[in-house]
């Protein structure tokens, strides 16, 4: 037994040799935010072996104040905790839909000796502490004008904070979540505008004015236009018995909440009614719709189609024509091709077959053909044999 204890106590003391105290590389930083926003607190240890990090959340005032742990799904799941533990400890504790109950003073807290969670023994150091503080504040007043903008060609946007307290470091206008770059001002005023000279479809959306303040605050205003509905291809074409797809987009804020498909006929405008029959199928989002045509026909479903996108703004339409092809359609153009190869293969035949006798009689008579230079000494000798006579 007493080697046993021996051991025991060289062990400990190798360990607590090797063993080095928990300490922060990073401490939580106090922040300000404003309801139903979001918040992140965030701290780093050291030490060896690696230490344990705890979350608590402080209420009250010494020496009466009381201390509460969260865990991760705390406070009606909008507590999330995250920790790492692999060359050193980090976590990260972040509240969601903020409340104005949830402003206090957090502790992360972090200890790494062996009897931290033994309620019998009191360790030399358990727990090292570092505290900050969440404030949480109703948002600011910010007065808009206009508070909307609908089917203009062109408006002044202003936002105007009413809070003085806040101290205004610069502001600038998003589009759509994108900063407007030439809107970025470093003007400690409380006010800022947005002219928007043309107003197009590429152009309707949210607009919010962001104040560079502590925390920052933001109003939005929407740009409302018609929809802009157009047609992907003004003409199609399908075969004869095979399906007829038609697709209309759109563009603009806000987008179209009601799509309608009619068949253009003598002037005269049809609605086509999704699900009535398995001639028609629609099927349609807020971007674009979709009609598709089921075993053509070469007399019923030839003609103009129209699609009509409806938002609470107005309505737009847009205009396709369908053609339908015969099956043999695609025959024709083959049967073509075949026969004039076939009359090309005729004509080389009968041309080649008329060509070869004239070519044969052509080279018998070049042969048989005397030589310039025999002919003259022919005529030569006959020449001589007319004077030897006389």
């Amino acid at each position: 037994m007493k080697l046993f204890w021996a051991i025991s106590v060289l062990v400990l003391s190798c360990w607590r040799a090797n063993a080095s105290t928990a300490g922060f590389i990073k401490s939580p930083l106090s922040v300000t935010k404003l309801l139903d926003d979001s918040a992140e607190l965030h701290c780093e240890v050291i030490g060896s072996p690696i230490p344990e990090v705890q979350w608590w959340f402080i209420e009250g005032q010494e020496p009466n104040e009381t201390a509460v742990q969260l865990f991760d799904g705390a406070r009606d799941d909008r507590v999330q905790i995250n920790a790492t533990y692999v060359t050193h400890a980090t976590s990260t504790v972040r509240f969601t839909l903020l409340a104005l109950d949830d402003s206090g003073t957090y502790e992360c807290r972090a200890s790494n000796d062996p009897d931290r969670n033994e309620l019998r023994k009191t360790p030399k150091i358990k727990w090292i502490r570092s505290q900050a503080n969440i404030i949480v504040i109703e948002p600011p007043n910010i007065i808009t004008e206009p508070s909307e903008v609908n089917n203009q060609t062109s408006a002044v946007l202003s936002c105007n904070l009413t809070d003085t307290t806040l101290v205004v470091k610069g502001s600038h206008w998003t589009y759509n979540g994108k900063v407007i770059e030439s809107s970025e001002s470093t003007a400690t005023g409380h006010s800022t505008v947005l002219k928007l000279d043309k107003i197009t479809h590429s152009s309707g959306g949210k607009y919010e004015c962001v104040f560079l303040s502590e925390p920052q605050v933001k109003e939005t205003i929407e740009v409302k236009t018609i929809p802009h509905v157009a047609a992907y291809k003004h003409s199609e074409h399908g075969n004869e018995k095979d399906k007829g797809v038609m697709v209309c987009v759109s563009h603009g804020y806000p987008l179209p909440t009601d799509w309608t498909w009619f068949k253009v006929q003598d002037g005269v405008q049809t609605p086509i009614i999704n699900g009535t029959s398995d001639k028609y199928e629609i099927k349609s989002t807020p971007e674009k719709t979709v009609l598709t045509v089921n075993d053509l026909n070469m007399e019923k479903d030839v003609g103009d189609y129209t699609c009509s996108g409806t938002s609470d703004i107005g309505t737009n339409t847009d205009k396709i024509h369908l053609r339908v092809r015969s099956r043999l359609a695609a025959l024709w153009p083959f049967l073509g091709i075949v026969a004039e190869v076939i009359i090309l293969v005729t004509i080389i035949l009968i041309y080649e077959k008329r060509r070869k006798p004239d070519d044969v009689t052509d080279d018998e008579d070049s042969g048989a053909a005397p030589l310039k230079s025999n002919s003259n000494a022919n005529h030569q000798d006959k020449n001589v044999r007319q004077r030897n006579s006389n």
